[in-house]
C-alpha cells in the first residue's frame, strides 16, 4: 500500500504468483480427493503434505491480493509447503495425479521463491 492508502497494480511476478499458488492449491484439493479414494495408511503422510500444501498456497495467494505486509514471509513458508509435497507426492511416480500435483508444487514453490526475495 502508498502512503495515501490506496492499492498499487500487482506486478507481474505477483500476479503470475497468484495464479501459480491458486493453481495449486486446486490440484491439491483434487489429489486429496484421489488419495481419500485409493485409502491405506501409508497415504496419511501424503495427505498432511497435501493439506499444509493447499492451506498455505490459499492464504499465500490471499495474502498477496490484500497487499498484506507479511506475505513476503508468507511466499518464503509457502515456497516450503510446496516443496514438502512436491517431495511426498514424487513418493508415488506411477501416479499420473500425484505427478500432476508434484509438477503444480514445483511451480509454485519457484514462483514463491522469486516473490519472498521481493519487497511488496
Amino acid at each position: 500500500m502508498t502512503q495515501s492508502g490506496s492499492m498499487t497494480a500487482m506486478s507481474k511476478e505477483m500476479q503470475d504468483c497468484v495464479q501459480a499458488c491458486m493453481s495449486c492449491h486446486s490440484v491439491c484439493e483434487e489429489t486429496m480427493s484421489s488419495c481419500m479414494q485409493m485409502g491405506g495408511q501409508a497415504q496419511m503422510q501424503i495427505m498432511r503434505a497435501l493439506m499444509d500444501c493447499s492451506e498455505t498456497t490459499r492464504m499465500c495467494a490471499d495474502m498477496m491480493m490484500r497487499r498484506s505486509p507479511m506475505a513476503t514471509e508468507m511466499c518464503a513458508m509457502c515456497a516450503k509447503a510446496c516443496d514438502m509435497c512436491a517431495e511426498a507426492c514424487m513418493s508415488m511416480p506411477d501416479d499420473p495425479q500425484m505427478m500432476r500435483c508434484a509438477e503444480a508444487c514445483r511451480r509454485c514453490a519457484e514462483t514463491c521463491r522469486t516473490m519472498a526475495g521481493a519487497t511488496m
